[in-house]
């Protein structure tokens, strides 16, 4: 292959490339009800990106794509790569505020608003805005024109400590860190993915991740690398799951570990319901064995796998292949382990004092250093304590507490916030969701800690059969240590999802420090 079909000098847009070198004549993309081939994808790319340099002077920069899971958002973000820039994701439905701040904090030098979110723009950027702004399925909408004669001949090559993308996630101050992921860690990162799995062009990936969300660029990436094609998944697709696989013909599935609770309450999770699918992918927050195992019977042909990895390590840097016979065996509370760190990389264990353990330590925060890790925010102030430097490298302190088992696999026991002293015990909430769990009539349950005066408190929120709080007493004292029972209660038909369709642990404290104080405790 020349440098072209191999998309080596070209980075993350490279793996477009090397899918179109493939399957050329194949099929790219399903959104929007419409269907786009490879040929045509790279073409449009090309007018777009041809156009955005022109506005900048054709020079790369940070290009904003406002859009999401729609045909004008993935071709967005294919050509604002082809330019040689970084890409800022921006979801259409996220307050302006917290819009506008990603774009100041990235320096985003360009927009491309994909046609829904056109009606946006004004009130986003103002009056007195000069960002060059593309809109390119609405003519008119923007200030930059998109004019044939602009299209690049090749997308321009990049190097590898270039950013490819550029993520925000939740800061404790109230303003979002930006996350730059270089393409050299893509790189790596899609070379693990490689070696693990077999996808091919006759393979159909799901995308039900948000662009906002690190693990779409798996979904993109995965497919297009191969030559496959991705199917964006809206979430009332979740609702007749067995039918949209069946009519899509998906044989890779990845989301949070959510949807697998949704598919089994609307009837979708019976034996052999989803027969066309290969693999099964979960991450994002801890999978539990029942989930994994409800999905295996509904999945018997696929491979189910359990991944996890912050924002900071792109997209994932552990995995964990479900083994119905075994991995049950080595779950702790529930949660299916997250298996080992990627090669290549170094990992420790460090201690509640933030101090690296003893090379034997059975558990602590993990700290990984290697080839996926961003080497920090994009302002610098974001870094305080979660890039140390330690045995003459830089780690990324991953703030989550696993434990290593006797042969070598992780299992995350929660966040270190989801820690807390009860009386003077350590309480892993995980635990004590896990144990609610185990009552009758509960379907899952999430535990959080808020403070009632000096008291700390932990309340339970769960879903399933609605129960007295003193039934959950009496059957928790057999199972949780003494102190650390739970004393409040409040049932939901579901648990709320933020933006990420994680559990939303944050609005469940809010609303637990709303209930504390002004209902009786059970008995």
């Amino acid at each position: 292959m020349d440098e072209m079909t191999d998309g080596a000098a070209y980075g993350l847009h490279g793996r477009f490339l090397r899918g179109l070198a493939l399957a050329g004549d194949g099929e790219a993309l399903r959104a929007d009800g419409r269907s786009v081939g490879y040929r045509e994808l790279h073409r449009t790319a090309l007018a777009w990106a041809g156009a955005l340099l022109e506005a900048g002077g054709g020079r790369p920069g940070v290009i904003g794509v406002l859009g999401n899971k729609t045909v004008g958002a993935y071709t967005a973000t294919l050509a604002a790569l082809y330019t040689g820039s970084a890409v800022v994701p921006l979801h259409p439905g996220f307050p302006e505020a917290r819009t506008r701040q990603a774009l100041r904090a990235a320096g985003v030098t360009a927009l491309v608003a994909a046609a829904d979110a056109a009606p946006l723009l004004p009130g986003l950027l103002g009056p007195d805005s000069t960002l060059p702004v593309l809109v390119p399925e609405v003519p008119g909408a923007g200030t930059v024109e998109l004019r044939p004669d602009q299209a690049l001949d090749a997308p321009r090559a990049v190097e590898p400590g270039d950013t490819a993308y550029i993520l925000f996630t939740s800061g404790s101050t109230g303003r979002p860190k930006g996350v730059p992921v270089s393409h050299s860690s893509c790189a790596f990162y899609f070379q693990q993915v490689e070696k693990r799995y077999d996808f091919t062009p006759d393979d159909v990936f799901s995308q039900t991740f948000d662009l906002t969300f690190d693990c779409a660029m798996f979904d993109l990436f995965t497919a297009w690398g191969s030559g496959g094609t991705l199917v964006a998944v809206e979430p009332g697709a979740l609702f007749a799951l067995p039918d949209f696989l069946a009519a899509q013909r998906v044989t890779v599935w990845f989301s949070t570990p959510s949807a697998i609770r949704l598919v089994r309450r609307t009837g979708g999770l019976t034996p052999g319901a989803l027969p066309t699918l290969r693999w099964s992918l979960f991450a994002g927050e801890a999978l539990k064995a029942e989930d994994a195992a409800d999905w295996q019977r509904a999945a018997p042909a696929a491979t189910v796998e359990n991944l996890y990895g912050p924002t900071e390590l792109t997209i994932t840097i552990t995995a964990h292949r479900w083994d119905p016979a075994t991995s049950p065996g080595a779950c702790v509370h529930g949660a299916v382990p997250i298996g080992r760190v990627h090669d290549g990389h170094d990992w420790l264990l460090a201690g509640e004092d933030g101090t690296p353990a003893a090379p034997d330590a059975a558990e602590g925060e993990l700290w990984v250093s290697g080839p996926q890790s961003t080497t920090g925010y994009l302002h610098r102030a974001d870094d305080a304590g979660r890039f140390p430097r330690h045995a003459g490298r830089i780690w990324y302190r991953t703030g989550d507490w696993v434990r290593r088992a006797p042969d070598g696999e992780l299992t995350y026991l929660g966040r270190i916030d989801h820690q807390v002293q009860v009386q003077g015990i350590r309480v892993e909430l995980a635990e004590i969701d896990h144990a609610v769990r185990g009552c009758a009539g509960v379907e899952d349950a999430v535990t959080v800690a808020t403070r009632d005066g000096d008291a700390l408190e932990l309340v339970v929120f769960y879903t399933g059969e609605a129960r007295p709080p003193a039934q959950f007493a009496r059957q928790l004292r057999q199972t949780l240590p003494p102190g650390t029972l739970p004393k409040h209660y409040e049932h939901l038909p579901a648990l709320p999802l933020n933006a990420n369709r994680k559990t939303d642990r944050t609005g469940l404290t809010a609303r637990a420090e709303a209930l504390v104080g002004r209902r009786p405790a059970a008995r």
